[in-house]
């Protein structure tokens, strides 16, 4: 039996214990007691001085000592992309600010990333860190990405973000779709160089092939795009963190190929998904072949974003063993609470995904919804994704907006095995609605405060 058919019946078995499990994996790295007070080397809180070197040299002094803290006192920090390195902790004391420079020239060089689920040569994000080992962003102070309808986000080719006419955007001919025309024609990543002329804008915090990484307590404002953006890392915990970012694509954390995650008693106000977990995209997700698996999410307060807790779009290689429980969400700008999105050009296999004990103020468009049609302008391909053991345990929602459960699936590929229980749905205009689903079950649902049992062969159109 393989691994991943063990674990299925872990699951299935017993989930939330199988979730206890985890936990125990997912320890948060521990550092040395030293500390590197970034004054020391030169940087001055005055919101003005370049702080950059000063930075620079405090990370490496801190690494090559062994590790411990990088301390940033009470202050304004003007930077530029700070690298994070083995067993160093940035830690930003109470009333302190780093104010990254909206200047695209100081991102470069650029670095090996990954844009909507495709590796590249980009923009250094602004916090970055590639192969390193116990590394952590802790404290009470801010991070300020200083992205505004003025700099970064008009780069998305959107009026509504700043962009003006006739200005070139990364919706420009030979940018965003020459990377995907790359990525679709195997061309070696360190071939797909883009950064300047390309407005490919980058995201805030990226841990790059990272074990043990740590982001606590900070609060994170202003992203040119995604915020916390952990790459094919293991063991990630991300926990006491707010994120204020009301830009395009402004996701809140995208853990991505990742294993062991937890994201705990965070706040979410976003300008797009506040949690998405993705696994990369087309054939470069193909490419690269990593799921993410084994994500816990805590005690979490989403408030605007198209969704509370989403999987996709960008999800080829496919995501299970996802708990989430102990959660608020409420915002009549938040469009979702669970969402799962994919298309038969990203495919992927999205299994395992559990929510319990989640409290819904009020929702814009669906509670939950599964679509395999996601992005009708991509093109179709033959990688028709597959959904399928899903369940929603203890949800109270007073305003469940358009569909409380919207589920479109393919005939040879049905939405499978998803399961309402002790559930219940207010203010919904229509109660749900279903495409080619398999095996649903609604058990103690109440909707509109009508009671709701599905036939046992449920229809494939309800």
């Amino acid at each position: 039996m393989s691994q991943s058919s063990q674990s299925n019946q872990a699951i299935e078995a017993d989930p939330w214990g199988y979730a206890q499990k985890v936990l125990k994996q997912i320890k948060a790295p521990t550092f040395p007691n030293r500390d590197f007070n970034v004054r020391t080397y030169g940087a001055e809180g005055n919101g003005t001085t370049d702080c950059s070197q000063a930075l620079k040299q405090a990370i490496e002094a801190c690494h090559k000592a062994g590790g411990g803290r990088v301390v940033v006192p009470a202050g304004k920090y003007l930077s530029g992309p700070i690298y994070l390195k083995s067993n160093v902790n940035l830690h930003l004391e109470k009333g302190a600010t780093i104010l990254f420079s909206t200047d695209p020239n100081q991102y470069l060089p650029m670095v090996h990333t990954r844009w909507e689920g495709i590796e590249l040569m980009n923009y250094s994000p602004l916090i970055y860190a590639f192969e390193e080992k116990n590394i952590a962003v802790t404290g009470e102070g801010t991070l300020d990405g200083q992205a505004s309808n003025e700099h970064w986000w008009p780069w998305v080719g959107s009026q509504h973000y700043g962009t003006k006419a006739g200005q070139p955007t990364q919706k420009s001919p030979g940018n965003r779709d020459r990377l995907f025309e790359l990525a679709d024609n195997y061309v070696p990543v360190a071939e797909r160089k883009f950064g300047p002329g390309y407005y490919m804008r980058p995201q805030f915090v990226q841990p790059y092939r990272c074990e043990n990484v740590l982001i606590q307590g900070v609060t994170i404002q202003n992203s040119p795009m995604w915020v916390l953006h952990p790459v094919l890392c293991t063991n990630v915990t991300i926990q006491g963190v707010t994120v204020e970012s009301q830009g395009p694509n402004s996701d809140g954390c995208d853990p991505e190929s990742c294993k062991n995650v937890l994201i705990k008693d965070c706040y979410f106000n976003t300008g797009d998904d506040c949690i998405a977990i993705k696994s990369g995209r087309n054939a470069d997700g193909r490419r690269i072949n990593v799921p993410s698996e084994n994500i816990i999410i805590q005690g979490c307060t989403m408030i605007n974003g198209h969704g509370g807790v989403v999987i996709g779009s960008e999800i080829t290689g496919g995501t299970r063993n996802v708990f989430a429980e102990n959660c608020k969400m409420n915002s009549p700008l938040l469009d979702r609470a669970l969402r799962i999105k994919s298309n038969s050009a990203r495919g992927g296999l999205v299994e395992n995904v559990y929510l319990r004990n989640i409290e819904v103020g009020q929702i814009k468009q669906q509670v939950v919804r599964v679509n395999m049609f996601y992005d009708p302008s991509e093109p179709k391909g033959n990688n028709i994704p597959v959904v399928r053991n899903i369940e929603v345990r203890n949800m109270k929602v007073q305003n469940g907006g358009d569909v409380g459960v919207l589920l479109e699936g393919y005939e040879q590929s049905p939405v499978e095995n998803l399961r309402l229980i002790n559930v219940e749905i207010n203010g919904v205009k229509q109660p749900y609605k279903f495409s080619n689903v398999e095996n649903i079950l609604f058990e103690n649902v109440t909707i509109n405060g009508e009671k709701v049992t599905l036939p046992k062969e449920t229809a494939s159109n309800l």
